[in-house]
C-alpha cells in the first residue's frame, strides 16, 4: 500500500493507492479521519488503514490516471540533503567524495509536490535540478546500526532537489542558503514501501535513479554507486540526532542540471514513480 495526497480543488486530501484497485481516500476507509500522511506515519496507523482498504468495497476506489497527487505531505520536522553521495557525480564537480557524509538541513517552507512550480529565485543565475531518491523514515530512530536501518523506514519516494548553484560557488558556507529557496524540494507522487520495492529489487542496491529534462534523461546512476548507502545514511544520521517519523533524507543525485523557465524537470525512478515540475521565474 503506497500513501499519497490526492488533490481536489484547493484541498489536499490523504490517500492510499492499492496496485490492483487504484485510489482511496482515507477519510472513506476510516471514518472520522481528517489528518494528513504525516499523521499517518506518526500514529502508527498505516496498517489499520491497510487492512481497511483491502477490506473496502470497491466503490471507494477511483483509477490513479483519474486523479492529481500533491505533496505526501507539507510539514516533515526534519529534510537531510546528501551532497556529492553518487561518486561519478562529484567527479563532475571536480570535487572529492567526502570521508564522511556531506548533509545538510532544508526547511519545510522548500517543499512542493508533483506538478507545482520550481521557481527560480532572481538571486540567481544558475539553478539546479536534481532527481534522488528519497528515504522516508517510519518510526523513532537513534544510534541505529547499518544492519538495522532499514527497519525504520516506511518508504521511498522520488524527490528533486533544488541548488542555486552560482550562490554555492562563491562560497561553500553559502549552502543553506543556496539549497532553502522556496519550491527547492518537490517530493511524491507517492510513498512506495520497502515490501513493494523489493518486489521489483533483490535489494534497494539495484535502484535506478534518473534525472531528466524536458523529456530527455540528462543522467542515471544506481544506488549501488552511492558511496554510502541508504542503510548507512539512516544509522549515521540517528547517532547525529533522532529520527522521527516522517523524516526524509534525500539521498544524492546521479547528476545536477540547470534548468531555466519553461524546461520540465523531473525525477524517474523505475518502480517506484515518476515525479515532474515546470520551472518558472520567481516573482519578486
Amino acid at each position: 500500500m503506497r500513501l499519497c495526497t490526492v488533490r481536489e480543488g484547493s484541498f489536499e486530501i490523504a490517500a492510499v493507492i492499492l496496485p490492483d484497485r487504484g485510489v482511496a481516500l482515507i477519510r472513506d476507509l476510516l471514518p472520522g479521519f481528517t489528518g494528513d500522511v504525516l499523521e499517518v506515519l506518526t500514529a502508527g496507523t498505516a496498517d489499520a488503514i491497510e487492512a481497511a482498504a483491502l477490506a473496502a468495497d470497491a466503490s471507494v476506489f477511483r483509477p490513479t490516471d483519474s486523479v492529481a497527487f500533491g505533496a505526501p505531505y507539507r510539514h516533515p520536522r526534519m529534510l537531510w540533503g546528501i551532497g556529492l553521495n553518487y561518486m561519478e557525480h562529484a567527479s563532475d564537480l571536480a570535487e572529492g567524495v567526502p570521508d564522511e557524509p556531506a548533509s545538510f538541513i532544508k526547511g519545510d517552507h522548500t517543499i512542493i509536490g508533483p506538478g507545482e512550480n520550481i521557481p527560480i529565485p532572481w538571486q540567481s543565475i544558475r539553478t539546479t535540478a536534481e532527481a534522488e531518491l528519497g528515504i522516508v523514515i517510519g518510526r523513532y530512530c537513534r544510534n541505529v546500526e547499518p544492519d538495522d536501518a532499514l527497519g525504520y523506514v516506511a518508504g521511498v519516494v522520488p524527490l528533486l532537489d533544488q541548488t542555486a548553484e552560482d550562490i554555492l560557488q562563491r562560497n561553500p558556507r553559502f549552502l543553506t542558503r543556496s539549497k532553502n529557496f522556496p519550491g527547492f524540494f518537490s517530493f511524491g507522487p507517492s510513498i512506495v514501501p520497502l515490501s513493494e520495492v523489493f518486489e521489483s529489487y533483490d535489494s534497494l542496491a539495484d535502484v535506478t535513479v534518473s534525472t531528466v529534462i524536458n523529456g530527455a534523461v540528462h543522467r542515471s546512476n544506481t544506488v549501488s554507486n552511492m558511496r554510502y548507502d541508504p542503510a548507512f545514511l539512516i544509522s549515521f544520521h540517528s547517532k547525529v540526532m533522532p529520527l522521527y517519523p516522517g523524516d526524509i533524507i534525500s539521498t544524492g543525485t546521479p547528476g545536477a542540471v540547470q534548468v531555466r523557465p519553461g524546461d520540465v524537470a523531473e525525477c524517474r525512478i523505475p518502480g517506484i514513480g515518476v515525479l515532474q515540475n515546470p520551472v518558472v521565474d520567481q516573482s519578486r
